[in-house]
């Protein structure tokens, strides 16, 4: 299932969510290492994006914890809480890596993905808040997917990359002012596909429902850490976009563009 675009217009240009996607696009082409198979963009990730067991020690890993062959592809170990050599980036700063993590994608499949569900979604969560509270909405969304993943990974040596847990937010916004709202979906059957409508509340509750089965069948497996989706973090976004979406949203409207009215 792959969501192209809604039938759910906005009342002003979403300056925000624009800018967003041109920053993620711009540090992946820009910034990030050409080849994101390769030991400098394995480097890069460990220099600036955020690692749980760095986070949860409030430290960088030290250069006695990074193993000699890292540069062939091997994961730095995270000792507890004992310091082994100077930091390997000394000038890193663990918290600050948690929002640059929010930028950095590990795949050109992982930033289209990405770009596409904001492109959708978020253009309507900030029509429905304005672009200050929208931003503040999306960084602190990030927050807390990465603080979920770290919970439920606290030893993890993996950096995390991208939009997906603040896009999650966003997704959690969304399905709860927009619940109707129509979705023009792909809809694949093995090597067939079809293009249907579908209501928003079926679209990304099936894309939450598919979260959280994964999380929970990876979770406690052999293969927990080693990279690949952070499922946790998707569930951690999704839930606090459902919370924290009518703190923010005063201005919602309904599907046809007209501002809804007040309940009394």
């Amino acid at each position: 299932m792959l969501p192209l675009r809604d039938e759910n217009p906005t009342r002003r240009v979403p300056v925000v969510t624009i800018l967003l996607i041109v920053a993620n696009v711009a540090v992946y082409f820009l910034v990030q290492p050409g080849n994101p198979n390769s030991s400098a963009s394995a480097r890069f990730n460990l220099e600036r994006a955020a690692i749980p067991c760095e986070v949860v020690q409030g430290r960088p890993l030290s250069v006695g914890e990074v193993q000699a062959t890292y540069g062939a592809g091997d994961d730095p170990a995270c000792e507890g809480d004992t310091q082994q050599g100077p930091p390997l980036f000394p000038g890193k700063q663990v918290l600050v890596a948690v929002f640059v993590s929010m930028f950095l994608h590990g795949s050109l499949l992982h930033l289209g993905g990405n770009m596409l569900f904001m492109w959708i979604f978020g253009n309507n969560v900030e029509d429905s808040m304005g672009p200050l509270k929208y931003i503040l909405f999306y960084l602190a969304g990030g927050v807390a997917a990465d603080a979920l993943q770290i919970v439920f990974d606290l030893d993890s040596n993996v950096p995390t990359l991208g939009a997906s847990g603040a896009v999650a937010a966003v997704l959690g916004g969304y399905i709860l002012i927009y619940p109707r709202a129509r979705v023009i979906t792909v809809i694949f059957i093995v090597i067939f596909f079809t293009v249907i409508e579908l209501p928003a509340l079926l679209v990304l509750g099936l894309w939450f429902a598919q979260q959280v089965a994964f999380g929970l069948l990876e979770y406690g497996t052999a293969d927990q850490g080693g990279g690949g989706v952070a499922y946790f973090a998707h569930i951690g976004g999704f839930v606090f976009g459902l919370l924290a979406i009518r703190l923010l949203a005063t201005n919602i409207k309904d599907v046809a563009g007209r501002r809804r009215p007040e309940r009394t």
